[in-house]
């Protein structure tokens, strides 16, 4: 059989071989294009997006603390303000043994005890990560050693920080109020505000007082840096920086020297002032005795001072004039008498005779009055100069708790002034359906009959008894108490008064105003219960003693005051602006188990009535500013 030999076509392989050799060439062509394509997006297309990231890795952005706004009184005198100091810090995230390290450093820079005290509450308070200051206020001598022995201590560097300073110390320490550590609440608050992000780098903020209040105007608008660093995250160079923005300044309403004037006439005694100008709601003085130094608070208190401050019985801390709860007796009687008159249950000639008690139709229980024997013939004027209880028993019945509580609460008893700091008590003015909601009862004749002198369930502040005061000066106008007059804006400049539009203004009878103004004025005079205190005044005033119980007494039983306990006497209270024909100010005096209003209350009133009105303050009326035991008339 004939086998066929097929011959191989060269010339075809050949062809087949070249195409094969061009697609392959054209593929790995399309790749290099590819690979080509790929390095010019990144290196062209996307160069500021990477080498963004490259410098990141060597950048970093630190927050600029701005300067917190300063806070002045009314006539320029600074009541807050900043200066600069170094501080040794600590970031215990880098630290190995912190313990160890505080130990070495303590050879390098004086570590006292209540220094690691402090320094373990604020790691107990803080993130790992952040830098907590271990000393403060170091000299230039400290610094330059730490300087000298910085790379033995990684972690460890000093900073430049801004402190708060009080330089009043305890004078008006209530209405300044202080800053302290932020803590966790602190951050929950800003970050449900949404302020979170301003915070960045700050240690501190308000806690009480205007610094709270005012935090947002006070605090300012934080800045940063953008800085270049080193693997040890030195800086090498700063690339870029917005400034921050300081905070605004504050001017309060305050005098600064009748504040000082109206604490020192306290001299040891518990109590509470507040002075308004009636006729803008300025808060000339608002005093809490004892005050406490807002200094303390500042690099964080140590424990003993805490311990003396929040542990005293006298209660420091306490603001009595913004929170204080007290039976505004007798001070309550200008009010009462001004409702029978609005109200024509009384006439100011009709007249009673006092046997020295009252009592209920069908009723044998006596509500004594505090002279025993009584005040024979009393008519509205002759009510208010010897403070009979038994004529407002007979008013606050004739009147009905109704009556009483819709008129006087006009003046702003028993509810929030508004005043612009935070913590203000409401007070209580009875009515029948806060007793049904309270207690579950209804409300009887006797409640009222307690009410009529101030006693009772009536509670007030002494902010709200000084606001009710400067509407019965003013004639009805009611301005709402405020203590910053003006805010100054740091960026442009500007100057934002506090405006002072009436809330307000009661309609009254100018001539009930004036039967009742009559009346006050003669309680400054002989015969009235503060003529101790109006002896010799320069201008007239007007004024009503008070005195309220801390212990209540039994049916018939006399009170002796130097038989009681001296924190079970009663509280004494007074009420006055001054001069009458155009008041300038309006203040209330609460000296805590004080006795009588018109020997312990009202001499506090009179020099600061003095000091504001006529400028200065005699020597000899200071040292009979309070005095210790004296017999008086009550009320």
């Amino acid at each position: 059989m004939k086998r066929t030999v097929e011959l191989r076509n060269h010339p075809r392989e050949l062809h087949h071989f070249r195409v094969r050799l061009a697609i392959g060439a054209v593929f790995v062509l399309l790749l290099f294009l590819l690979l080509f394509s790929r390095f010019f997006y990144l290196q062209v297309s996307q160069r500021d997006h990477y080498h963004t990231l490259a410098e990141a890795n060597r950048i970093s952005i630190a927050p600029i603390v701005p300067n917190r706004g300063l806070i002045f009184d009314r006539n320029g005198e600074v009541l807050a303000h900043n200066y600069s100091a170094y501080t040794l810090e600590i970031v215990p995230s880098k630290v190995t043994n912190l313990e160890a390290l505080i130990n070495e450093l303590s050879t390098v820079i004086e570590i006292a005890a209540r220094d690691r005290k402090r320094f373990k509450k604020l790691m107990d308070e803080s993130k790992r990560f952040e830098s907590l200051p271990i000393r403060t206020r170091l000299s230039d001598v400290e610094v330059a050693r730490f300087a000298a022995h910085r790379y033995r201590f990684p972690g460890v560097e000093i900073k430049a920080r801004l402190f708060r300073q009080y330089p009043k110390g305890e004078i008006a320490s209530h209405v300044v109020g202080y800053i302290g550590r932020i803590n966790d609440k602190d951050l929950e608050q800003l970050e449900a505000n949404e302020n979170l992000a301003n915070y960045r780098g700050s240690l501190y903020m308000g806690k009480i007082g205007i610094e709270q209040s005012y935090e947002k105007e006070l605090h300012g608008i934080t800045g940063f840096e953008e800085m270049e660093t080193d693997a040890a995250g030195r800086v090498i160079r700063v690339i870029s920086r917005t400034p921050p923005i300081s905070g605004n300044n504050l001017t309060l309403s305050i005098d600064i020297k009748l504040q000082e004037v109206a604490e020192k006439a306290f001299g040891d005694r518990r109590g509470a002032l507040v002075a308004i100008d009636p006729a803008t709601g300025d808060v000339l003085a608002f005093v809490s005795k004892p005050g406490f130094d807002p200094n303390l608070f500042v690099d964080g208190i140590d424990s003993e001072n805490w311990d003396l401050l929040n542990n005293s019985i006298d209660r420091p801390l306490n603001n009595r004039a913004l929170r204080g709860l007290y039976p505004p007796g007798s001070t309550f009687k200008p009010f009462m008498a001004l409702a029978g008159l609005e109200l024509k249950k009384r006439t100011p000639q009709q007249g009673i005779s006092d046997p020295g008690y009252f009592s209920l139709p069908g009723s044998t229980h006596r509500f004594r009055d505090w002279k025993a024997g009584g005040h024979g013939y009393v008519d509205l004027h002759k009510s208010l100069v010897v403070s009979c209880d038994t004529y407002y028993y007979g008013l606050a019945n004739d009147l009905g708790i109704d009556n009483i509580f819709n008129f006087t609460g006009q003046f702003g008893l028993g509810k929030k002034t508004g005043i612009d700091i935070e913590g203000e008590a409401s007070g209580l003015l009875p009515s029948q359906e806060w007793k049904m909601k309270r207690y579950k009862q209804k409300w009887y004749a006797g409640d009222t009959i307690s009410v009529g002198i101030g006693q009772g369930y009536n509670l007030t502040t002494p902010l709200q008894l000084a606001f009710a005061t400067a509407i019965l000066a003013s004639k009805g106008a009611a301005f709402r108490p405020h203590l910053v007059k003006q805010v100054h804006n740091s960026r442009n400049g500007e100057v934002r008064e506090i405006v002072t539009q009436p809330l307000y203004t009661l309609n009254l009878n100018p001539v009930n105003l004036t039967h009742v103004q009559n009346a006050l004025i003669a309680v400054t005079r002989p015969g009235g219960t503060a003529a101790l205190a109006g002896a010799d005044a320069a201008y007239t005033f007007a004024g009503k003693t008070g005195t309220s119980q801390v212990v209540g007494m039994k049916q018939g039983e006399k009170y002796v005051e130097s038989k009681v306990q001296e924190r079970h006497r009663d509280h004494a209270l007074f009420v006055a602006y001054a001069p009458t024909e155009n008041p300038r100010i309006a203040l209330a005096v609460l000296v805590e188990n004080g006795g009588h209003g018109g020997a312990t209350a009202a001499p506090v009133a009179r020099l600061v009535m003095d000091y504001h009105l006529l400028g200065k303050l005699p020597a000899e009326a200071a040292a009979k500013a309070i005095p210790e035991d004296e017999e008086g008339a009550h009320d």
